[in-house]
């Protein structure tokens, strides 16, 4: 676990302040529109070193951007978001973790990883 210093609480704070998933720019722009003076590299690096701990969700956004929010269940999981207004929903994925297992164990793999996230409208957006 890397130290506390007082970039990466703010990164925090303004992670938890987010409504769903938010890009690291858009994360950047709020907190200097609040008057913060972090760099976006430095956010970058905070998001990235949350997500490697598993301390922040992330996600790659259907236009090819990755999307940050702070994680509210630990371990693995997936989402289903709203590509409207970014609402997410962690899901139960059961299916999919047994359908990944039986894949690799098909093609002979091992030690095997997946992403998967689900996208749609809620129904407030719909």
């Amino acid at each position: 676990m890397k130290r506390q210093t007082k970039q990466r609480d703010l990164v925090v704070t303004a992670l938890t302040k987010a409504r769903g998933f938010v890009s690291a720019q858009a994360l950047h722009a709020s907190m200097t529109h609040s008057g913060s003076t972090i760099s976006l590299a430095t956010v970058y690096r905070a998001l990235t070193d949350m997500v490697g701990e598993g301390d922040v969700d992330s996600l790659l956004s259907l236009e090819g951007e990755n999307l940050y929010r702070a994680c509210s269940s630990n371990g693995h999981h997936h989402h289903l978001m709203c590509r409207e207004c970014g609402a997410t929903v962690e899901i139960d994925a059961k299916p999919i973790e047994e359908w990944s297992r039986a894949q690799a164990a098909a093609y002979n793999f091992t030690d095997v990883e997946h992403v998967v996230d689900i996208f749609g409208l809620c129904s407030q957006c719909a």
